[in-house]
């Protein structure tokens, strides 16, 4: 069965058996990262509209709950761009929580729209946000993140502390660091005080592990991501779960879930439509087997539907050629 805007489940370090919903249906976003793992931004914007309307993407909801009957952790609103643009965002979520009411709704965000009472209003509905905020510096923010005009950082966290005071539910704030871009002494210190501040159930400190839309942005050093981590540690999760151990709702392992080649070939197009990724990613990703996911990435090279992208690996922590569908 075939979807246009639901793909997965994927396995998420966060958020378990993730079902994604794409909110946007092509590069639109109040910033155009240069770390951004989908690519640049075709649209850069902060007007809010129906870009995937509710009726079409909840109709797909629909379709998938009634062909499925193994449920993942949560349903993960997102897209390729800012999902807070869509401005049917209340309505996708009312709709998730009546198709899939067993299933908790998260929500992504770059927490630019935040400063929109509607926005926070809408959000609010969601069980889990998401937020990322890579700089308080504001230098370092615009050259990282590269906003809509108007845009500050100051701004932007002093809307998620306005959020946090009226959501009830679970906030894990993420920072992405890149290398000589956001990783100085100042920044750390200020999102230190501020992390205290917003009290969010849980911080995770990345850097990038897929190639970026601008190949000046470089993932930090192993010991720098480490340190930074330690910065964090009351916010960061104890225990995390080893690659390939995210279970489903039943028990059953993911990676148990029998698949024929020709879906698992159609699962690993689609996930590569949305960004590059080397068969190890896909198969943890996935939850398959990696000899699947390299027989799969066999077939759709012979039938041209991919294909291999050339000098990804550079300062990047892998030796795996990466795979596009782009």
């Amino acid at each position: 069965m075939a979807f246009t805007y639901i793909f997965g489940p994927v396995a998420s370090s966060r958020l378990g058996r993730s079902l994604g919903l794409d909110l946007l249906g092509s590069r639109i976003c109040s910033m155009d990262c240069l770390y951004c793992e989908v690519g640049r931004t075709d649209e850069l914007t902060l007007l809010r509209a129906p870009y995937v309307p509710a009726d079409v993407l909840l109709e797909e909801l629909e379709r998938w709950r009634e062909g499925n009957t193994i449920f993942p952790d949560h349903v993960t609103l997102g897209g390729a761009g800012e999902p807070c643009l869509n401005s049917e965002l209340g309505a996708i979520i009312r709709g998730c929580r009546r198709i899939l009411p067993e299933v908790p709704v998260a929500v992504l965000t770059n927490s630019t729209l935040m400063a929109d009472p509607a926005v926070r209003e809408e959000l609010a509905l969601a069980d889990v946000v998401l937020p990322s905020l890579d700089s308080l510096v504001e230098e370092e923010f615009n050259k990282l993140n590269r906003p809509c005009g108007g845009l500050t950082a100051a701004g932007i966290a002093e809307s998620l502390l306005q959020f946090r005071r009226m959501f009830g539910g679970k906030i894990f704030l993420e920072i992405l660091l890149a290398q000589g871009m956001n990783d100085s002494e100042e920044n750390l210190a200020l999102l230190r005080e501020f992390v205290k501040r917003l009290g969010p159930d849980r911080v995770d400190v990345t850097t990038l592990s897929r190639p970026g839309a601008y190949p000046v942005a470089k993932p930090v050093a192993p010991e720098v991501r480490e340190r930074w981590c330690g910065e964090f540690a009351a916010f960061c999760p104890q225990e995390r779960e080893a690659p390939g151990s995210v279970f489903l709702r039943t028990g059953q392992r993911a990676d148990h879930v029998e698949r024929d080649q020709k879906t698992v070939a159609d699962t690993v197009a689609r996930s590569l439509r949305r960004r590059p990724q080397t068969p190890g990613q896909l198969a943890l990703s996935l939850s398959l087997p990696l000899e699947r996911v390299e027989h799969a990435l066999a077939i759709l090279l012979h039938e041209g539907i991919i294909h291999r992208a050339q000098g990804m690996t550079e300062h990047l922590d892998t030796h795996e050629p990466f795979y596009s569908c782009q």
